[in-house]
């Protein structure tokens, strides 16, 4: 009988397989042990554990594999009590040792987060095999802790034991954590050395190279990849850059036969919600529901997301209320909407929001209370924001980079720095990502001696290395002037040969008119073979833009295509027009314009608007003024250009006029201000 309930199982015969199960005279151990494994296998965590107390109850003993069928279930469950019971009893019947029962131990404590009680239980073990160190290297990368998850696998090649596609699996994906790249590199050509070339391997170099904004080689490997699967295709569309692109991967997708999942409509609601591609947005949404995929929170917060970057805010309100439950992502992804459409007129609508998510029962939710912070903070009412951080019971590192991120962004510097006294008093250690904040905030401000404060505390810290925190510092230095100390952070930063840092330097360059020494860099760059990217681009054209080197610059956006083989992004477009704009070649800026796989946006034709105005182009002036003012007709800053142009061209009385439709539309000119540290 227990032959022919294996057979069921396996073959996916679930049901058949269950009635068999009922009608067995009598049930031994094996027979549990299917059951209990079959259920965890289809997901029926809580029946798995209801079997495994009913074997229990029986005074059958658990076998290796019920063990870990059960810890897998308590995993997904979140019963840490439950689990720790189970631990317990594989202690009283002599199971620690086992390999298999160790590693479902091992990897259910690090899942539920208690990564220490998961390094105990693979101390105590006497044997371990690659699965253990893959539970516990697993482990690691779960609980976000990279740099432990790669002495793990260094620990693993020392002892002379042979990483698995697992094991390579779970070391990529630490790399990502920690946007190690190097040894992400180091690890993609160890891959094709030993031929451990899988879908899955494959995969997490995609996802790594994504996140280190490599998408150059994301799409190298997808086209290398000789089987892909809705993994595959979800990564490479969260890596497109514009509407043509994502349509053709579109394309290809349907051709080869794949469906798009819950996850394929979330990443694309994604990018144009990014995009700002509304029609392409509404295309994927009428699609999404055709194929009757809205019933997932995580696609319909995803919509709401995407509607409130288009500004679409009774679309938001029309998706949130067709949920029956708004699960604590749809009310967090809905204050957000609010947040980044700018619709908190009044502090009431922000308040409403807070009590409707406490009556929902949501408002001490660590996640919908750090948007709630965030939405306060927009509004300026800070008392309000420090009123909910109070009451939160547990504040980790999340909550407190998310509150100083957000003070940063609306010039909230005092309170900021103040944020990060109170996170360094807690005990906790600032993380790399909120001193990245603070010296943002910093450059923004040009606020120099704190600039120096923060750089003196980063060192301290040991985090004078790390790529984002050396650009933010550099940036910093640049914006207030002292290329020299930003030159010294550079040097000392960049033997990590990170484009980031590469890319910072040409910036601060380019922004104190110091052309040749941006192309000294970007050339120091090729000789290291570090590979630019679209933004290394953006960066020494800018300094071409700035010295008037229109042909050097020309040649280094055509060597993108030629030599790197990339597609020009939004950024490298505006910036070639900008540059041709200011130096006069005006028409050939226009055929830029009229010629690149965007629609143009306001910010590129101001700039052909700007240069139009400097030399006096009033017939080309207009027909950019025309095409600007269709995209934003409220929008000061054209009017005022538009009337600049007419007055270089001696044509006041059409200078007037645009001075008269401004009043007559109501258009008022922004006075403009600026600031400086005493």
């Amino acid at each position: 009988m227990n032959n022919l309930l294996k057979m069921y199982f396996r073959c996916g015969f679930m049901c058949e397989g269950f009635k068999v199960f009922e009608e067995m005279p009598q049930r031994n151990v094996v027979s549990w042990s299917l059951i209990t494994s079959s259920l965890s296998k289809n997901g029926e965590f809580e029946f798995c554990l209801e079997s495994f107390l009913e074997m229990m109850r029986d005074g059958l003993m658990p076998t290796e594999f019920a063990f870990g069928s059960v810890m897998k279930a308590c995993a997904d469950v979140e019963a840490y009590g439950f689990g720790s019971g189970v631990h317990c009893l594989s202690w009283k019947i002599g199971m620690e040792q086992n390999v298999f029962v160790g590693g479902s131990t091992l990897s259910m404590y690090a899942r539920l987060g208690d990564i220490t009680s998961a390094e105990l239980v693979f101390e105590w073990m006497e044997k371990v095999d690659v699965g253990c160190w893959n539970a516990m290297i697993g482990g690691y990368t779960h609980c976000g802790l990279g740099l432990e998850a790669l002495s793990a696998v260094s620990l693993l090649n020392s002892e002379g034991i042979k990483m698995d596609n697992f094991t390579i699996v779970s070391a990529v994906k630490a790399c990502s954590l920690i946007q190690d790249l190097d040894s992400g590199k180091e690890l993609h050509g160890f891959i094709l050395r030993r031929g451990l070339i899988s879908t899955a391997a494959m995969n997490a170099l995609m996802d790594m190279y994504l996140i280190s904004d490599r998408k150059n080689s994301v799409l190298k490997i997808f086209n290398s990849m000789q089987t892909r699967d809705i993994i595959s295709w979800n990564t490479v569309f969260g890596g497109s850059s514009n509407e043509k692109e994502i349509v053709d991967l579109f394309g290809k997708f349907v051709i080869e036969g794949m469906k798009p999942n819950h996850i394929t409509f979330s990443v694309l609601f994604r990018q144009c919600g990014v995009l700002l591609d509304s029609r392409l947005g509404f295309q994927f949404f009428s699609l999404a529901v055709h194929l009757g995929c809205l019933d997932e929170t995580r696609v319909l917060s995803s919509i709401i997301s995407m509607f409130s970057q288009f500004g679409l805010m009774e679309m938001v309100h029309s998706v949130f209320d067709s949920l029956v439950f708004k699960p604590v992502s749809a009310w967090n992804q809905f204050i957000l909407a609010y947040k980044t459409a700018c619709k908190f007129e009044n502090p009431w609508m922000c308040r409403q929001l807070h009590c409707a998510s406490m009556k929902a029962g949501f408002g001490s939710h660590k996640y919908v209370s750090c948007s709630l912070i965030k939405c306060y903070i927009l509004i300026g009412s800070l008392e309000s924001s420090f009123e909910i951080f109070n009451q939160l019971e547990i504040v980790d590192m999340a909550t407190y980079g998310a509150v100083i991120s957000t003070l940063v962004h609306q010039n909230y510097m005092y309170e900021a720095i103040m944020f990060l006294n109170f996170l360094m008093e807690s005990g906790k250690k600032p993380d790399e990502f909120t001193f990245g904040s603070i010296l943002n905030g910093c450059s923004s401000r040009a606020a120099y001696h704190q600039t120096k404060a923060i750089h003196s505390l980063v060192e301290k810290m040991g985090f004078g290395f790390h790529v984002h925190v050396a650009s933010a510092i550099i940036d910093a230095y640049a914006k207030c002037g002292d290329i020299g100390s930003a030159q010294g952070a550079f040097e000392q930063s960049c033997q990590s040969n990170d484009v980031i840092v590469y890319n910072s330097m040409m910036m601060a360059y380019a922004h104190h008119g110091l052309a040749c020494e941006a192309i000294q860099t970007f050339e120091k760059m090729r000789i290291a073979k570090v590979q630019p990217s679209q933004a290394s681009f953006v960066s020494v054209i800018s300094a071409c833009r700035h010295m008037g080197l229109v042909e050097q610059g020309r040649s280094l956006f055509q060597t993108m295509k030629s030599d790197y083989n990339m597609t020009p992004s939004r950024d490298n477009y505006g910036c070639l027009v900008d540059m041709l704009s200011r130096n006069g070649f005006l028409y050939d800026a226009r055929y830029i314009i009229e010629s690149m796989p965007f629609s143009p946006w306001p910010a590129i034709l101001r700039s052909l608007l700007s240069g139009c105005r400097i030399y006096g182009n009033v017939e080309l002036g207009q027909w950019t003024a025309e095409k600007l003012l269709s995209l934003a007709p409220q929008n000061d800053a054209t009017h005022v250009l538009l009337s600049k142009v007419y007055s270089e061209g001696n044509s006041w009385e059409d200078a007037a006029n645009i001075r008269k439709e401004m009043t007559d539309r109501g258009v008022l000119k922004d006075p403009g201000y600026s600031r400086v540290e005493i």
